[in-house]
């Protein structure tokens, strides 16, 4: 056997042997977008059987070497697992893409891979009650804090190297709905489903235990935001929304929590104020529920998002929950689940029933309110 054929015999080695390995790496392919339909649809698989992301890549390197990138195999993973039904080409788990700008937006879409992380760290916290989870985090960046509140009402407070500074549960039959960092009374608030709650986080020995319980309410509350105003001295406002579409402002000032504490010999646990003693207002500006609740300080406005798909969103001053006045208000099929302002941007993005909306080319309120109907357009399909 001459050199020529000894060379064709091994070309012709190497292409069936790709080829079997692109029949293997079209079945794997197949296995994890059924797979992922599945969890869609609420079908888990075994644990043995399930192929995560490690298995993934070890399995794509088995078939195709060491020469695969574990850059360009993160992303073709993600690709499949937030779309099963996308249409895909093998060359891409190499990084070779059909268009300059698929590779541009692959890039862009790396920014944002958790899969891109060089380290990551397992954080436990300890008392945590079983089959918990976490409903809601909270950066304090001045304080260099992380609060979280979990479902069944575990807060804690992190600081900046992810080590627990200190934590309460909150013992109420209700779970926890949301939380936010009261800015001038230094406290964290937190809301149940039908009580509001005030924690004194710096608080010591087993007065870390004791916090104050504001209620009733008239709705079930769903979530909860501060607004910070540098005006405000020993006084901050909270915005809620429940389950009647209802928005309000509750204020709080240091004399309901400082004074009574300390007229008081005894500093009992789970201490009730009667909401009624409050100043608040509220207004229904959703005729379903409010998802998710936002004072946005460059805009000096409030942003509240709901499933109603007429009312979906709600863009206005704090001005407009003290009086009956038209609002300014942004309608989307199936409703809003969240909403985001990027100041670097200049977007208001919000996240719906598949669909992101987003509206940009704004600086001022009054611009926003008069260019969102116009501006606002789908940008992807989730």
């Amino acid at each position: 056997m001459d050199f020529g054929e000894e060379k064709h015999i091994n070309t012709a080695l190497q292409v069936s042997s790709f080829r079997t390995a692109l029949r293997g790496f079209e079945r794997l392919v197949e296995h994890v977008a059924v797979q992922k339909r599945d969890e869609r649809a609420g079908v888990f698989a075994q644990k043995e059987d399930a192929v995560d992301y490690d298995k993934f890549y070890k399995m794509v390197q088995e078939l195709f070497g060491p020469e695969v990138k574990s850059q360009d195999v993160k992303c073709f993973y993600r690709k499949l697992c937030n779309n099963p039904d996308a249409s895909i080409d093998w060359c891409e788990i190499f990084g070779y893409f059909s268009s300059e700008e698929e590779s541009l937006i692959n890039q862009m879409d790396q920014e944002n891979l958790v899969f891109l992380i060089s380290r990551k760290q397992r954080v436990v916290i300890s008392g945590s009650r079983r089959r918990d989870v976490i409903k809601c985090i909270v950066k304090v960046p001045h304080l260099d804090l992380l609060i979280t509140a979990s479902q069944k009402g575990m807060i804690t407070v992190f600081n900046s190297q992810m080590k627990v500074q200190t934590s309460t549960n909150v013992t109420d039959t209700s779970w926890i709905t949301g939380c936010d960092y009261l800015s001038q009374l230094k406290r964290i608030v937190a809301t149940t489903e039908r009580t509001i709650i005030v924690w004194d986080y710096k608080a010591q020995g087993n007065s870390q235990e004791n916090y104050f319980v504001i209620k009733p309410m008239d709705h079930c509350l769903l979530c909860v935001c501060v607004v910070s105003l540098p005006d405000q001295l020993c006084r901050d406002d909270i915005l809620l929304g429940d389950d009647g579409g209802f928005v309000s402002k509750f204020t709080v000032n240091s004399e309901d929590f400082g004074l009574k504490q300390a007229k008081s010999k005894k500093r009992l646990q789970n201490q009730v104020l009667d909401s009624k003693n409050f100043k608040s207002v509220k207004r229904k500006l959703h005729n379903d529920w409010v998802m998710k609740i936002r004072y946005i300080p460059a805009l000096n406005c409030f942003g509240s998002c709901s499933l109603d798909n007429v009312h979906s969103l709600v863009l206005e001053s704090l001005k407009r929950i003290e009086d009956n006045l038209p609002v300014r208000e942004f309608a989307m099929p199936r409703g809003a689940n969240t909403f985001c302002y990027c100041m670097k941007a200049n977007v208001i993005v919000t996240g719906g029933k598949r669909t992101v909306h987003v509206t940009q080319g704004f600086s001022t309120l009054q611009m926003v309110l008069s260019l969102i109907s116009a501006v606002t357009r789908v940008f992807t399909q989730l």
